[in-house]
């Protein structure tokens, strides 16, 4: 039972773990980069929006601690999850679209989260410090698995229907684990709003799905009664 609850909260723990920007390198180390780069470290408690006076701004963040989330309200006043931010995600003007007027930054609890100028970061010299060098390639490591998510997410957002739409996250899901089992990072309101559809409609769809014996639903826990298709 005890070895059941290790699994289970360690596939939790993999959904929102990643790579760290400071993976490699030492604290004496991140400090004179810090340093170098001249950052600048902000906290923000639960449901404060995130550096609404810095989106003209070309920045790029790093989230040190706690769980925030980007959403987009268009003119009716409705509300879009654009994406979820955790430990060690990075966003910014430009990677995150967070210039847009229409998109914000919410903190979902208290967080940290470190500011550092673009143009202190592109400076040549800084390609002289073995430790500045291994915090790039951690970024890149980090953009590109954003960008992987982006692209999977925007697949999913082409399907027609909600039915369409669950079974291509869920084959996302399975490829990316190689398990049945999908623990959800946030809420089901949160998965409606990661694929843009109607709560209540997914709601009605994942009934459907349950009751044609697709899935199970337990909670956060999403388990594939099928093996999803891998082409």
């Amino acid at each position: 039972m005890q070895l059941q609850l290790l699994k289970k909260y360690v596939k939790i723990f993999l959904v929102i773990k990643m790579i760290s920007p400071f993976q490699g390198i030492s604290e004496l180390q991140k400090n004179k980069l810090l340093k170098k780069l001249e950052n600048h470290t902000y906290q923000f408690n639960k449901n404060e929006e995130i550096l609404p006076t810095l989106k003209n701004t070309n920045i790029i963040c790093i989230l040190i601690e706690g769980k925030a989330k980007i959403i987009n309200t268009n003119y009716l006043g409705e509300e879009t999850l654009v994406e979820e931010l955790y430990e060690n995600s990075v966003f910014g003007t430009n990677i995150s679209s967070i210039d847009n007027t229409e998109n914000r930054i919410v903190a979902i609890e208290s967080c940290e989260v470190i500011i550092i100028d673009y143009n202190k970061l592109v400076k040549i010299d800084n390609l002289n410090y073995a430790y500045f060098n291994m915090f790039i390639f951690n970024l890149f490591q980090i953009l590109n698995e954003k960008l992987k998510k982006n692209n999977d997410r925007i697949q999913i957002l082409t399907k027609k229907n909600i039915r369409d739409k669950l079974l291509a996250f869920f084959e996302n899901e399975y490829r990316r684990t190689r398990s049945q089992n999908i623990y959800l990072s946030g809420t089901l309101k949160d998965l409606s709003d990661y694929l843009s559809i109607n709560r209540s409609a997914m709601f009605r769809e994942l009934k459907s799905l349950k009751d044609e014996k697709f899935i199970k639903v337990n909670g956060k826990k999403i388990t594939l009664l099928y093996i999803p298709n891998m082409k």
